[in-house]
């Protein structure tokens, strides 16, 4: 299905997921992260790829391995992406959700 977020229709799942990460631009990034209560900032941006770079590679994403990225810490990335981390990351990513999460 499609859903408009920053001007642009985006193909998105039934939780709201991107399904097209080309359709992906900052943006989009911006507004879906306005709908999750967060405002992105360079360290935010600077996590975003480093999440696309290993979706795109095959890679499977983890809390624990984000948390040894050298990009930030465990800690840091429970700040930056409060409550659900990786389900919040990925979203905003305009990756698809990892399986690991439920």
């Amino acid at each position: 299905m499609d859903k408009l977020i920053a001007g642009v229709n985006v193909s998105v799942n039934e939780e709201g997921y991107m399904t097209d990460s080309s359709q992906w631009t900052k943006e989009v990034a911006a507004a879906i992260a306005a709908e999750e209560g967060i405002e992105l900032t360079d360290k935010h941006y600077e996590l975003i790829e480093f999440v696309r770079n290993k979706v795109a590679n095959g890679e499977t994403l983890t809390i624990r391995g984000i948390g040894k990225s050298g990009v930030v810490s465990a800690k840091e990335f429970y700040g930056l992406f409060p409550g659900a981390p990786l389900k919040k990351a990925t979203k905003i990513s305009g990756v698809p959700k990892p399986t690991s999460c439920i």
